[in-house]
């Protein structure tokens, strides 16, 4: 706040003050002395005031509101006003506000009640009504609106100063939380004035209770309203963390995948080729949409194992020997270990884990066989070995579309799912030779780095058949067609 800004604000409402108490001298005789009434409606708006609630650290919300209406339409402008400056004084004993916010609230408590008064002597004079008539009641009504709106205008002008913030954002910050209970303090207003004017002091007690019932309920729904927005700004952070952790672990694994590419030029195409065949098998085969997201997922992940293999077995440079195939079979559960690490990709797992067991239970590294074997890594098996085998950036002379699917209906059934070979199969039959071949497989496009970050908390399903619990052990034989 600045200093210059802070004293023209002091200035304003000292020469606001001023002009107050000038209208308050000249309008003193459009009020009525009743000193009962003034001094019950002055214990009322002191103790109001005294167990007041905050709305905000800017502004608090207090009962003596009433107390002052009812003095505007019975006493008249002047004396509410008077009332309205003993409770901002008494008030400052509980709350100790700095000079400057004691002079915005005795600003406050003298205009609203002197406009509001006023406007009420000045309605009641020109229609003649008494309180017998229902137009009284309206006008009571009506200094109401008058009262809050002068209120609101003087206190939101201080906050939004002091808080540099445009003025109507400010009114409208200080309005929207409360303007139920202003409604509901409006309408008792009308209602306790017509009860003091049909039995008269007597009605001060009720009022009291009544009013101090309002408070607490009012104090309560404050104290709703600001745990819930901040649980809002508690969640947002939350989101936003979450976010930062999914970029910085599915970042990770890409960052791996495009590690080994460097090492081996087709791992990154021959991943998206897979992971695309194998949701198109899961759509063809009618499995539900978590499941396709899964088995997509996998498929991109399903050889980040391969880091643990040497050049000399990366990239297909020799003949392998018995130690080789040892390490060949252990990549699926070594990159089932990778992608565990992530939190929510347990299931992810499962499937790399057993995405080179066979049908006939010679596969590895469990030897699973049939139903044991999760139907996504029966699914990603078959796509697996088709672009193995056509991949034009081999490093295997690739075959034609025909011949690979010749292959995996001679494999079908003891390899691999004779279902999923089939399915795939129709998949692949009417496509252009780009499809049959992946050549046209793009790693970030079947990555879609925002949109899986965005679900990355979101609970995945369970693979079907199975469930990941690591152990090292070795498979057997290799399978028939190329190892992918």
């Amino acid at each position: 706040m600045h200093s210059n800004g802070s004293k023209r604000l002091i200035v304003a409402e000292v020469v606001a003050l001023g002009c107050a108490a000038l209208v308050a001298v000249l309008t003193s005789g459009t009020g009525t002395w009743d000193f009962p009434l003034f001094l019950s409606l002055l214990i009322l708006s002191v103790a109001s005031e005294l167990s007041a609630v905050r709305a905000r650290s800017s502004f608090k919300i207090s009962g003596s509101f009433l107390a002052l209406v009812l003095a505007m339409v019975f006493l008249g402008g002047p004396l509410a006003a008077a009332l309205g400056i003993a409770t901002m004084c008494v008030g400052w004993l509980r709350w100790r506000q700095k000079a400057p916010d004691v002079l915005t609230n005795i600003v406050a408590y003298t205009l609203f009640p002197l406009a509001g008064g006023l406007a009420f002597h000045a309605g009641v004079a020109a229609t003649g009504v008494t309180d017998s008539d229902p137009l009284f009641y309206l006008l009571v009504l009506g200094a109401f609106v008058v009262a809050l709106a002068v209120n609101v205008v003087v206190v939101g002008l201080h906050s939004a100063h002091d808080d540099g913030v445009p003025a109507f954002r400010m009114f409208f910050e200080m309005v929207a939380p409360v303007w139920p209970s202003e409604v509901a303090a409006a309408l008792l207003a009308v209602g306790v004035s017509y009860l003091y004017a049909s039995i008269g002091i007597v009605a001060i007690t009720l009022i009291g209770v009544v009013m101090l019932t309002f408070q607490h309920l009012l104090g309560k729904l404050l104290v709703s309203e600001e745990r819930a927005a901040r649980l809002a700004e508690q969640s947002k952070q939350l989101n936003a963390r979450t976010t930062q952790l999914a970029s910085l672990q599915i970042g990770v694994l890409t960052a791996l995948l495009r590690t080994l590419d460097l090492r081996d030029r087709m791992t990154a195409r021959h991943c998206a080729a897979v992971a695309r065949y194998s949701r198109e098998i899961a759509i063809a085969a009618g499995l539900s949409e978590e499941e396709q997201d899964l088995v997509h997922t996998a498929g991109l992940l399903h050889d980040i194992g391969k880091f643990i293999f040497p050049d000399s077995i990366l990239k297909g440079g020799s003949k392998l020997s018995d130690e080789d195939w040892q390490i060949v079979k252990m990549h699926p559960f070594q990159g089932a270990r990778i992608v565990a690490s992530v939190d929510g990709y347990g299931p992810v797992s499962e499937i790399i884990w057993a995405h080179h067991e066979r049908i006939d239970g010679g596969g590895y590294p469990r030897r699973l066989k049939g139903e044991e074997i999760p139907m996504l890594s029966r699914i990603i098996s078959v796509a697996d070995t088709y672009d193995v085998m056509t991949a034009r950036d081999s490093y295997r002379d690739p075959v034609s579309s025909e011949e690979a699917i010749a292959e995996l209906r001679r494999v079908s059934g003891a390899q691999l799912d004779a279902k999923m070979v089939e399915i795939f199969i129709e998949i692949i039959a009417g496509r252009d030779v780009r499809f049959r071949h992946g050549e046209d497989a793009d790693f970030d496009a079947e990555l879609n780095l925002n949109k899986r970050i965005a679900d990355y908390s979101q609970p995945v399903p369970v693979a079907r058949n199975g469930s990941h619990a690591a152990h090292d052990q070795a498979g057997a034989d290799v399978p028939a067609a190329p190892v992918g």
